[in-house]
């Protein structure tokens, strides 16, 4: 469904464009709501999630006016509904409502839940063949060829809100895609860019948060910091534009100004440039294809000086590299890879993993799954589901293992 109301005729203002946002209460969320109050007459919010913050999720609901707001955690119903009670705002809880509220027709649903949890409502959401402004990368990494089916059989538009391929969605000629040679995603190098792979190995998880462009959740970060985060986009981009896999390329670029690169068989770069800010791309995703206003710091190239560019340096960074290893190998690898890291991240994060045990836990588990004889493709959602728990547990299962093994970096 595309967006509507995009041309009205002239003299008439655009009906405003209904909207609901899964993760409303997370750091996509917050910058699409903040986008939204700033221009109130474009948008109306019918529905908002989050996983248990009751409170800030009905402060939002009834800022917003919304219709409806769910927590995914049922323990968390009981305070969302008192908080919400006399305001005429439907109040619901669990997984089955997250899936529920994402299938609602409404023009456009920001799917902002991170993690596997938020594959099931943007699936739902592309299956009601709702527009969706994708920022859950584990859709696409996790379930990407099914994902990407459903959403052409159902004719549901995926927006990119990443702002790597926001950027590549900009400068993409879909129509002359066999003119493409190459397109490139460019990374921060995140904060131990300029680290000795000694100095990495006893990193904590403060300093992996502490990252010097981005303000983002914690488990992002930390995946900043490995380059995971990375290979997940390459990963995302392979199955987001008719590309192959050996067309894809990362560029480490400190400034964090150009996000994406497209390169043409004529010679000609096209790429996008901007602060790094996410109301950006979000702002770009709510108005598509219109462009709206956005409050991101204007560049100035000149007080920025220079733009940098350097190869990412994979003895320092194996995450990458497993997971452009992964990308090869088909979806199956690419979800196993996505659950391993989920758990290696909340262990490091929890002071149970060193930095290092980070992308050796997802290499074992890979190497674990493929004994088992995985096939390279997964046929339904509940084919990526089984298979992301089973990855899960067996990751669970070598983590103490890995910790000792990795513990003097």
């Amino acid at each position: 469904m595309v967006v509507a109301n995009v041309h009205p005729r002239a003299g008439q203002a655009p009906a405003p464009r209904r909207l609901t946002v899964l993760g409303a209460t997370g750091s996509i969320g917050a910058s699409t709501l903040d986008l939204v109050r700033r221009e109130p007459e474009r948008f109306v919010v019918e529905n908002v999630t989050a996983n248990r913050n009751a409170a800030d999720l009905a402060a939002e609901a009834i800022a917003l006016g919304a219709r409806r707001a769910v927590v995914a955690d049922p323990a968390a119903y009981g305070e969302l509904k008192e908080r919400l009670a006399g305001t005429g705002i439907e109040a619901a809880a669990g997984a089955d409502a997250l899936v529920d509220v994402a299938a609602e027709d409404v023009d456009l649903v920001v799917a902002g839940i991170i993690g596997a949890a938020g594959l099931p409502p943007a699936m739902a959401a592309i299956e009601a063949g709702n527009a969706i402004a994708l920022a859950n990368k584990e859709s696409l990494v996790c379930a990407g060829g099914l994902f990407m089916e459903r959403a052409r059989a159902r004719q549901a538009t995926v927006l990119p809100v990443d702002s790597e391929h926001n950027a590549i969605f900009q400068v993409f000629e879909a129509d002359r895609a066999d003119r493409i040679e190459k397109v490139i995603l460019t990374a921060s190098g995140g904060p131990f860019r300029t680290f000795s792979r000694e100095r990495m190995a006893s990193v904590t998880p403060a300093e992996a948060l502490n990252h010097p462009n981005w303000k983002m959740g914690a488990k992002i970060t930390v995946d900043s910091s490995t380059l995971m985060n990375k290979g997940f986009e390459v990963i995302e981009a392979y199955h987001l534009f008719p590309i192959e896999a050996d067309q894809l390329d990362v560029l480490v670029h400190p400034q964090s100004i150009v996000h994406g690169l497209v390169a043409y068989s004529d010679g000609s770069v096209l790429a996008q440039l901007g602060s790094p800010d996410m109301r950006t791309p979000i702002s770009y995703c709510l108005n598509w294809p219109a462009r709206g206003p956005a409050p991101s710091a204007r560049l100035d190239l000149a007080a920025i000086g220079q733009l940098t560019f350097e190869a990412p340096d994979m003895e320092r960074f194996p995450a990458l590299g497993l997971a452009l290893a992964a990308l090869r190998r088909g979806t199956a690898a690419t979800n196993v890879l996505n659950a391993a890291n989920e758990i290696a991240v909340a262990a490091f994060l929890a002071g149970r993993l060193p930095y290092f045990g980070i992308p050796a836990l997802c290499e074992a588990t890979l190497s674990a799954l493929e004994g088992e004889g995985v096939p390279a493709e997964l046929a339904s959602l509940a084919d990526v589901l089984a298979l992301d728990a089973r990855a899960r547990a067996v990751a669970g299962g070598l983590l103490a293992g890995i910790a000792a093994a990795t513990g003097a970096g």
